[in-house]
């Protein structure tokens, strides 16, 4: 039977088994690929993937499928499916599947479960698996008989899109037997509006007064695909636009209301100019707490500016900043309707266009000469460090080189059409600076979450979904440590991409908080590292150790050349100073305070 044959499913009630309603279900919500690690309680589902299609891609640990799912479904806007044995197998993909339900990733987690009639009595691999999930899914569904198994299957494929985040499809393992009549359903979409009319005429009248409107635009309108709506309505209004925290993607960087991303590490250009604002358009954006933080020693956000926040889900709607109106509707959608509205109308902030225009490129300027120069940290520590650095030599005999002046080298080097994920740490936060895209759906980073291991398998996951786009992630030697294994699954299924790794030998992020309020008392915060380029060689990737500036840009090139040209995984080993940007938050922690005689030093 031909492929396309495979991938027609039933029309009406069929006689069928379980097994065969799930995986058919799957099969009408266009699921070619699954990640995850093989296991007897889904294996009788598992025998017929291959006849329907559908590829399941083993990894090597079940966090790192969960998030492959995750950069699958960024990338490609649908589902990424996320699979494992019950028990261990499972509970190893909690941390992934918050990480994909703060980047409101539409992911259905699987989760076959030890067999109703031994339910309850301590057997091998039982556990309860709904309430591990209960707070990182937007729906839980349970498979309460055979005969309903894809009705929830098709549900949580639904409710994954219609609610853009992870559902969890839990299956008894014995109800995956036995023989029913179902009908697999067709799957729902739903047809997002703008808004209500009051709302949207509410945000027009306060524009069409704004003297100095600014545009936030947020992961919603990578979402939308909403790009050029918010270039309309950027256009109609001449106003700045800056992407939201850890969205750099939502808005391209060549154009000239494009003025980099808000919050940690961030633009300054940014920062200062939203800083100016009377109105500012939340599209798409929840408005995070954490991407609104004063940065750079600017206290940015404006206080006595107008709020219009466009959210599709109304429960974020003035949730974390006071605002003046709030719509609930689709990014895409509302901004067309705002643009129509301010269409043929006589704008406050047209006289000042020119004005404004002058004031955005001056600021891209300054905040662009001040990044070239930037070519190390200058806190005392940092300026430690590189001194001590200075007379060290690499494992390589080179010597270790400034973050921020390898960062900007492999901004130049960035080929088209890439895409970068980034894990959590000093270095890879760094880059927020650096990383700017002509495209969405283009970034993926950890998002509010914020857990160490993520950047690696969710790149591999959005190089399957985007096959003939090269693939980089960033990673510090820290958080590598937590994912490098999966450089085996590139390996073994022929899954090429490029891996950077920041070799600093420490916890950089946390190491800074014990620099700024313990007085340089290092605790676990040391790393002594083999070489990561060697481990990758061993596992049958190329590895590139880069201890001089100008081999950075080179380095990149020569392995995205191995990526689309050679089907080669490549990890790049970049020798760095222990320099240290600033904390993520000089809020989160206060000087220390000792009661105890004995601690009295410790201050």
């Amino acid at each position: 039977m031909s492929e396309q044959a495979n991938r027609k499913v039933p029309v009406g009630p069929t006689k069928m088994t379980p097994s065969e309603a799930f995986v058919e279900t799957m099969v009408a919500n266009d699921v070619t690929d699954m990640f995850g690690i093989m296991g007897s309680a889904f294996m009788d589902a598992m025998d017929i993937f291959s006849p329907a299609g559908i590829r399941l891609i083993p990894v090597v640990h079940e966090q790192g499928a969960a998030h492959m799912a995750d950069g699958y479904s960024r990338v490609s806007g649908r589902h990424g499916v996320v699979i494992g044995q019950n028990g261990p197998g499972i509970s190893n993909c909690v941390t992934a599947i918050a990480a994909a339900y703060w980047a409101h990733s539409p992911v259905v987690i699987v989760t076959p479960e030890t067999g109703t009639t031994t339910m309850g009595l301590g057997g091998f691999q039982e556990c309860n698996q709904l309430p591990m999930f209960q707070e990182f899914t937007k729906y839980q569904g349970h498979v309460t008989h055979p005969a309903r198994m894809a009705e929830y299957t098709g549900r949580c494929f639904d409710r994954a899109m219609s609610e853009m985040g992870p559902t969890q499809l839990n299956i008894p393992r014995d109800y995956f037997y036995g023989e029913i009549t179902a009908e697999i359903p067709k799957p729902a979409r739903l047809d997002r509006g703008p808004g209500g009319e009051q709302s949207l005429n509410e945000a027009a009248e306060l524009l069409a007064q704004a003297k100095f409107p600014v545009i936030i635009s947020g992961g919603g309108v990578v979402m939308a695909d909403a790009i050029e709506e918010c270039k309309a309505l950027a256009e109609r209004l001449g106003a700045p636009v800056v992407n939201s925290y850890l969205h750099n993607d939502s808005f391209p960087a060549s154009h000239p209301l494009w003025c980099g991303p808000l919050g940690y590490q961030g633009s300054k250009a940014a920062m200062k100019l939203i800083a100016q604002a009377d109105v500012v358009v939340a599209l798409g954006s929840r408005l995070g707490p954490f991407g609104t933080l004063p940065q750079h020693g600017m206290d940015y956000w404006p206080k006595n500016a107008k709020i219009i926040q466009i959210d599709a889900d109304n429960k974020m709607l003035g949730l974390v900043k006071k605002i003046s109106v709030g719509i609930c509707g689709d990014a895409k959608a509302a901004a067309v309707a705002l643009t129509q509205r301010l269409a043929n109308r006589t704008l406050a902030c047209d006289a000042t266009r020119a004005e404004r225009g002058d004031k955005i490129a001056t600021e891209k300027a300054a905040w662009e000469k001040e990044l070239d120069e930037w070519t190390h940290e200058r806190d005392p520590f940092s300026l430690d460090m590189i001194e001590q650095n200075a007379q060290e030599r690499t494992f390589n005999g080179g010597h270790y080189l400034h973050p921020r002046q390898v960062l900007r080298e492999l901004e130049k080097a960035m080929p088209e059409d890439v895409m970068v994920s980034t894990d959590i740490g000093n270095i890879n936060s760094v880059a927020n600076s650096y990383l700017r895209f002509e495209k969405p759906r283009s970034f993926f980073a950890a998002m509010s979450f914020g857990n160490c291991g993520y950047a690696f398998p969710t790149i591999i996951g959005a190089k399957v979904a985007a096959p003939h786009r090269p693939a980089v992630s960033y990673a510090g030697d820290g958080a590598w440590g937590m994912s490098l294994m999966e450089t085996m699954t590139c390996v073994r299924h022929n899954i090429p991409v490029t891996a950077v790794v920041f070799h600093n030998r420490q916890w950089g992020a946390e190491k800074k908080n014990q620099v700024d309020f313990y007085n340089r008392r290092f605790v676990a915060g040391e790393l002594d590292n083999q070489s990561f380029a060697e481990i990758a060689r061993a596992m049958g990737a190329e590895g590139i150790v880069v201890d001089r500036l100008e081999d950075v840009g080179p380095a990149l090139k020569k392995a995205i050349d191995l990526q689309m040209n050679h089907g080669k995984t490549c990890i790049i080993e970049i020798m760095c100073t222990r320099e240290l940007g600033d904390p993520f938050r000089r809020d989160a922690l206060a000087k220390p305070v000792r009661l105890l005689d004995k601690y009295k030093d410790y201050v």
